[in-house]
C-alpha cells in the first residue's frame, strides 16, 4: 500500500517537511538493507549503528522519503522529499501508527512491563481471554500470537514498525484484546510510542540490564517513562508488594490500581497451600486453586485476574478459567522421571528470579529432597550480576553447577570465573564448574538421587545456545528428558 508523506507526518510534532506532502511511499522502513525503489527511510540512532550513516546507502536503493533528524540535501530531486524531525525514533512509532491506522485505537491494548513476570503475565492473560472467547493477540518473549497462528519472537518487544504491523494483523483477524510485553529498551528506545494503553500493568524491579542502562536508577526511569506515556483514559495497575512501584505513577495521567500479597491494595490474595500440585489461595475473598506454584506465581495470577477485573470481565468466569491454565513454556516447567527425580527449567536469569525459584523450591520439597542447580550468566550482557547468581545458587542449594548461558562472543571460562568472585571459600565445597551446558545438566542428573530436585535456569523457553556469535540447536527441556527418562 502507499501513502503519501503529508499523511503520515501529520502526526510528528514540529517536523520540517522539504519536498511535496503529495510523495508517496511504499514502505516504512528502518534497516536501510530492506529498502526498496519508493520506500520511506527513517534514519535511527541507535547505541551502536546511527541510521543517519546510511542514508546515502537508502536512497541509492530507491526510497524516495527519508526521515532524518538533519537537514536534507540541496540535490533532493523533485519525486522526493525530507522531513527533518527532533527525534527520530519518536517520530517513527507515531508515523508506523498513523501509516497503519491506528490499531491500538482499534483493540483493547495492555501492556506489561517489569524485571520479571512480564512473560507469564502476559501469556496467561492471552490464555484467559482467549477461553473466555475473545479472539486476541500477544507479542512476547516466548513469541507472537494471532488467535491460534503463532509468529516467531526475536525480541521482547519488537520495533515500532513492527509492532504497528502486527497490531494491524490482529485487527483484521478479528481481535478485540492484544497483550504485549514492554521491555525497558522498547520504553527508551521510543518502540512503544504512537501506542494506546487500555491498561498498563508493573510487576516489579530488580537488578538487570545495567549493561544497557548503567544505572539502576537509569533503569528506573526507562520503566517508569512507560507510565508516564499513558493518557487519562488508561489504567495503571501496580504491584503495591514492590517498593517502586510509586515511582513508576508520580507523573502519570492514567487511573492507578494496586494489587498486592503483602501490602494493602484494592486487588489481595493469601497463599493457603504451596505444593508441586499446585497452589491453593484465598484470592479477592474466593477459594482458588491454580497448576502454577511458587509466591512469585501466585503475584502473577492476582495480577492477571486484578487485569481482568479492570478490563470490565466478571470475577467468577475469569477465576474459573484461570484455574485452567498453566504456565508458559519455560517457566517453572518440569519434568519427572520414573524413579521420581523431577528436573525444573526455568527462565530465572536474575538474581530476584533466581533467588524466588530457588526459595520456592526450598518451601515445597519434603525432608530429606536435595536441591541441585545448573546455572549460567550470559555473555555480552550486565557482568555485575554474574558473582550474584553463583552466590545465591551455592547458598539455597545442596549442590551448584556453573556452567555457560549464551556466551556470545565471550569466552564462557572467563564468564564462570567473574560468577566464581560472588563465592566465599565454604560455599564452593559443594560446586562444580563444567562450561559445556549439555554436560553439565548430565552431571546434575547424575548426581540426583531419587526425590531429588534438578533446577535448570536461565534459559528457560530458548531453543538455542548463542557461541561465538552463532546459534546452535539446544533445549534444556530436551537435555533433561534425555538423561531423567521421564515416564510416559
Amino acid at each position: 500500500m502507499n501513502r503519501s508523506i503529508g499523511h503520515i507526518m501529520a502526526e510528528v510534532d514540529a517536523a520540517i517537511l522539504t519536498g511535496s506532502p503529495e510523495v508517496l511511499c511504499g514502505r516504512l522502513c528502518i534497516d536501510s538493507r530492506t529498502v526498496g525503489k519508493g520506500d520511506a527511510f527513517l534514519a535511527l540512532r541507535g547505541t551502536r549503528i546511527d541510521g543517519h550513516a546510511f542514508i546515502e546507502g537508502a536512497r541509492a536503493a530507491g526510497a524516495t522519503v527519508i526521515v532524518a533528524e538533519t537537514q536534507p540535501p540541496k540535490d533532493l530531486p523533485a519525486n522526493a522529499a525530507w522531513v527533518q524531525v527532533k527525534d527520530s525514533s519518536i517520530a517513527a512509532g507515531r508515523m508506523a501508527a498513523a501509516w497503519y491506522g491506528h490499531p491500538s485505537r482499534k483493540l483493547t491494548l495492555t501492556g506489561v512491563t517489569g524485571t520479571n513476570g512480564k512473560t507469564t503475565t502476559v501469556s496467561l492473560l492471552f490464555g484467559l481471554f482467549q477461553a473466555l472467547g475473545f479472539r486476541c493477540g500477544m507479542l512476547s518473549t516466548i513469541g507472537n500470537r494471532i488467535g491460534d497462528q503463532e509468529f516467531e519472537s526475536t525480541h521482547t518487544t519488537p520495533d515500532a514498525i513492527q509492532i504497528q504491523e502486527m497490531l494491524s494483523k490482529m485487527v483484521a483477524a478479528g481481535c478485540t484484546h492484544a497483550f504485549m510485553e514492554v521491555s525497558s529498551h522498547s520504553a527508551v528506545q521510543n518502540r512503544i510510542e504512537g501506542l494506546d494503553f487500555a491498561l498498563a500493568m508493573f510487576t516489579n524491579i530488580t537488578h538487570d540490564h545495567l549493561d544497557y542502562h548503567g544505572t539502576f536508577e537509569n533503569y528506573i526511569k526507562a520503566k517508569k517513562s512507560f507510565f508516564d506515556r499513558l493518557g487519562k483514559n488508561s489504567v495503571a495497575l501496580l504491584n503495591a508488594d514492590d517498593r517502586h512501584s510509586g515511582v513508576m505513577v508520580q507523573n502519570t495521567a492514567a487511573e492507578v490500581q494496586r494489587y498486592g500479597l503483602q501490602h494493602d491494595a484494592r486487588f489481595r490474595a493469601r497463599i493457603l497451600e504451596n505444593s508441586f500440585d499446585g497452589m491453593h489461595l484465598l484470592l479477592d475473598g474466593h477459594d482458588f486453586y491454580s497448576p502454577l506454584i511458587g509466591s512469585f506465581n501466585a503475584s502473577n495470577l492476582l495480577a492477571v485476574y486484578a487485569a481482568g477485573c479492570l478490563l470490565g470481565e466478571e470475577p467468577t468466569p475469569l477465576l474459573v478459567e484461570l484455574s485452567r491454565l498453566g504456565p508458559p513454556r519455560g517457566r517453572f516447567d518440569y519434568v519427572r522421571s520414573a524413579n521420581g527425580i523431577t528436573g525444573i527449567v526455568d527462565y530465572a536469569h536474575t538474581p530476584d528470579a533466581l533467588e524466588h525459584v530457588l526459595e520456592t523450591l526450598r518451601d515445597i520439597r519434603r525432608e530429606g529432597q536435595k536441591i541441585i542447580t545448573v546455572v549460567g550468566c550470559g555473555g555480552d550482557r550486565d557482568r555485575s550480576k554474574r558473582p550474584v547468581m553463583a552466590g545465591l545458587a551455592a547458598r539455597l542449594s545442596d549442590r551448584a553447577i556453573l556452567t555457560s548461558d549464551n556466551p556470545r562472543s565471550e569466552d564462557p571460562e572467563t564468564i564462570i570465573d567473574e560468577m566464581m568472585d560472588g563465592l566465599r571459600l565454604e560455599e564452593r565445597i559443594n560446586l562444580l564448574r563444567i562450561s559445556d551446558r549439555a554436560e553439565a545438566i548430565r552431571a546434575a542428573c547424575m548426581l540426583a538421587l531419587p526425590g531429588d530436585l534438578v533446577l535448570v535456569a536461565g534459559k528457560g523457553h530458548e531453543t538455542y545456545q548463542e557461541i561465538g556469535g552463532v546459534r546452535h540447536p539446544f533445549d534444556d527441556r530436551a537435555q533433561l528428558r534425555i538423561h531423567l527418562q521421564p515416564s510416559a
